[in-house]
C-alpha cells in the first residue's frame, strides 16, 4: 500500500499594485485556494490546513499587508478595507487565475467577506470562520459584545497598544494565545515564539493594530439608520461559516443568522469546545469541515452542527 506523500510547504512574494506580499503555499492543484490569516498572526495560521488543501489544490497563504514578511505601509488609511480587499483581488490574478476559493479567519475572515460582496466575479467559494459578514456584526451587535470588543477601542490610542503588546518580549501576546485558546496544546511553545518573531519585524506590530484604527469606526459599529441588506452586501457564492463557541471576542448571538446575506448555498458548522483559534484548536474538525466543502458540487449546502 502506498501513501501519497503531502506536498511541501514553499514560500515567496507576489508583487501586487503598489505592494509586495510574501506568501507560503503548499500543491498545484488547477483551483487556488486563499487563506487569510487574522491578527496578530501571519500565514502561519495555517500551517496545519496549507499541506491537507494542497494534497488537491494550489493552497496559499499570504501575510497580509503589514504583517511578517510583506510590505508594510506606514500610515493608518493604508489598511483601509478597500486596500486589503484589493490585495486580494490582485492576489488572484497575480497566480493567473480569475477566480478563488477564498477562506479566511478574523481580519482574514472579515476581508474575505468584503472581497466576496465587492467583488463576486473573483469567488467561487467562501469560507469565514468566526467572524462574520459587517452587516451580521452591526444587525446584531449587543451591549456583551461591546464589552468583549474593548480591545478594538483601546487600539484606537496611538503608541500605549504597542507599549503594551511588546513589552517583555510580548508577554501580553504570549497570554492571549494561552488564556483564549481551551483545547491543551493548540499553541506549542515553538509556536508561540513564530508569532512573536512575526511582530517583531520592523513595523509589523503598527501595522496590524492600523487595521483597528483605519476600519473599526469606519465599518463595525452599527448605523443608526439600519437599512434592509442591499444586494452589494450580499454573497452570491457558496458559502461555509465555522464557528467555535467558546470565543471570547466575538459572542454566539453576533453570528446569528449569517444565511440572511447568503444568497447561494450555505452551510454552517459549530464546534462547541473551541474557542476563537479554531482552525489551531479543532484541527481535524476544521480541516473536515473545509476539505467537505471544497470538494462538494455547487449545487449543494446545507446546515451542519
Amino acid at each position: 500500500m502506498t501513501t501519497t506523500p503531502t506536498p511541501p510547504i514553499t514560500e515567496g512574494y507576489a508583487q501586487l499594485d503598489g505592494i509586495k506580499l510574501h506568501y507560503a503555499e503548499c500543491g498545484s492543484g488547477d483551483t487556488l485556494v486563499l487563506l487569510l490569516h487574522g491578527f496578530p498572526e501571519f500565514w502561519y495560521s495555517w500551517r496545519h490546513q496549507l499541506p491537507v488543501i494542497g494534497a488537491k489544490y494550489h493552497a496559499v497563504a499570504p501575510d497580509l499587508r503589514g504583517y511578517n514578511l510583506s510590505d508594510k505601509p506606514p500610515r493608518v488609511q493604508d489598511y483601509s478595507m478597500e486596500l486589503l480587499v484589493k490585495d486580494i483581488v490582485n492576489l488572484i490574478s497575480f497566480f493567473g487565475k480569475e477566480k478563488a476559493v477564498v477562506i479566511g479567519h478574523d481580519w482574514g475572515a472579515g476581508i474575505a467577506w468584503a472581497v466576496a460582496q465587492r467583488h463576486p466575479q473573483v469567488v467561487s467559494k467562501l469560507a469565514a470562520l468566526q467572524v462574520p459578514p459587517t452587516q451580521a456584526w452591526q444587525a446584531n451587535f449587543t451591549l456583551g459584545q461591546l464589552f468583549r470588543s474593548w480591545y478594538m477601542f483601546f487600539f484606537q490610542l496611538p503608541k500605549v497598544p504597542e507599549w503594551w503588546a511588546s513589552r517583555k518580549n510580548f508577554v501580553a501576546v504570549e497570554k492571549m494565545y494561552q488564556d483564549s485558546s481551551f483545547r491543551p496544546g493548540a499553541f506549542s511553545d515553538e509556536d508561540i515564539e513564530a508569532y512573536k518573531t512575526a511582530l517583531k519585524q520592523p513595523g509589523a506590530l503598527t501595522s496590524s493594530l492600523n487595521y483597528y484604527r483605519a476600519n473599526v469606526f469606519k465599518s463595525l459599529l452599527p448605523r443608526r439608520n439600519k437599512q434592509a441588506v442591499s444586494a452589494v452586501a450580499t454573497v452570491h457564492a457558496p458559502t461555509l461559516f465555522i464557528y467555535g463557541e467558546l470565543d471570547l471576542a466575538v459572542s454566539p448571538s453576533t453570528v446569528r443568522g449569517i444565511n440572511r446575506y447568503v444568497d447561494a448555498p450555505y452551510t454552517e458548522v459549530r464546534i462547541p469546545d473551541s474557542g476563537h483559534w479554531v482552525q489551531n484548536e479543532a484541527i481535524n474538525e476544521v480541516n473536515t469541515a473545509l476539505m467537505s466543502f471544497l470538494e462538494a458540487d455547487s449545487g449543494e449546502g446545507g446546515r451542519t452542527a
